[in-house]
């Protein structure tokens, strides 16, 4: 069952490509009000907005439908699936030539749509373009920001090979790379990593530029801290590219990864994480993993 708002489009223009703002929404009412006022008050001029409720259990969806009296937005829901089949449902209804997929427990800057949006006009090759993220805490206050000063491009083997990942916070996607891509695969509940993967593999480059465009909130829920799901889901990520030389050194990058929190939560687990990777796959990072297993009480 799904529900339609009224009328896509939230801005027109002759000129703009028109941008498709595809946000999942998962028991995400305590932040939902401050990200859609966020997202309209984008000084862009020609965006579309789609929310997929993934089945939320609080009163997400009540919210939705009080905030539509103020903000034009298409609302669907669809029993909890994920984030990937949230999108995936989403972007059955988008009509943009770019796609954004902001989290709605995080906030869009005003000029965050324009910059990317103005870069993928630029740079016709770039299939996704990233940008910097300033964190915050769950009540808004500012805890740290990226740092970059230059823009990064990235091609497919370096994507693999380093694990690259760029957020779905601060991505831009064009959309007929996506469309190429097969847009997400709905069993894999961590969407950006597979997509970053999918649109470079088409032969896209993928850039980051170093602008702010997005305050991402850090809670005890965010996806990013259950390390065994994000683990699990990035390493069926890369599955496909089993045979791929840099196949290997992409798991290790995912291990470490993963072992910064095993090494305090499970312990075991860590042991198991680490002898996992091959020997001549180690690194610094996998020896600061295990000086911090051992000496960790």
């Amino acid at each position: 069952m799904s529900t339609e708002a009224t009328a896509p489009q939230a801005c027109a223009s002759t000129q703009a490509p028109l941008v498709s703002i595809v946000a999942p929404c998962y028991n995400a009412e305590k932040y939902l009000e401050e990200a859609i006022k966020s997202i309209f008050a984008q000084d862009y001029p020609n965006f579309e907005v789609i929310i997929v409720d993934d089945g939320s259990s609080d009163n997400s969806v009540e919210m939705l439908k009080r905030l539509q009296q103020s903000y034009e937005f298409q609302l669907y829901s669809q029993p909890n699936q994920g984030v990937s089949a949230a999108l995936n449902h989403g972007l059955r209804y988008a009509k943009g030539v770019y796609v954004s997929t902001p989290d709605l427990d995080d906030i869009m800057l005003p000029e965050s749509v324009r910059i990317r949006a103005d870069y993928l006009d630029r740079n016709p090759n770039v299939g996704c373009v990233g940008a910097l993220i300033t964190y915050m805490d769950s009540d808004g206050n500012t805890i740290k920001q990226q740092k970059r000063d230059s823009t990064r491009v990235y091609d497919f083997d370096q994507i693999l090979s380093s694990a690259i990942v760029i957020g779905a916070p601060v991505a831009l996607y064009r959309m007929s790379a996506m469309r190429r891509a097969g847009f997400y695969a709905p069993h894999l509940r961590v969407q950006d990593f597979q997509m970053t993967l999918r649109v470079a593999h088409l032969g896209y480059e993928i850039h980051e530029i170093p602008v702010y465009t997005t305050r991402y909130r850090r809670h005890p829920n965010n996806l990013s801290r259950k390390y065994r799901v994000l683990l699990q889901a990035d390493l069926e990520a890369i599955a496909p590219y089993i045979d791929h030389p840099a196949y290997q050194r992409a798991r290790s990058h995912l291990v470490n990864k993963a072992l910064k929190y095993a090494v305090v939560e499970d312990k075991k687990e860590a042991w198991q994480l680490l002898r996992s990777i091959p020997w001549r796959h180690l690194n610094r990072t996998s020896f600061r993993r295990l000086k911090r297993l051992v000496l960790h009480r």
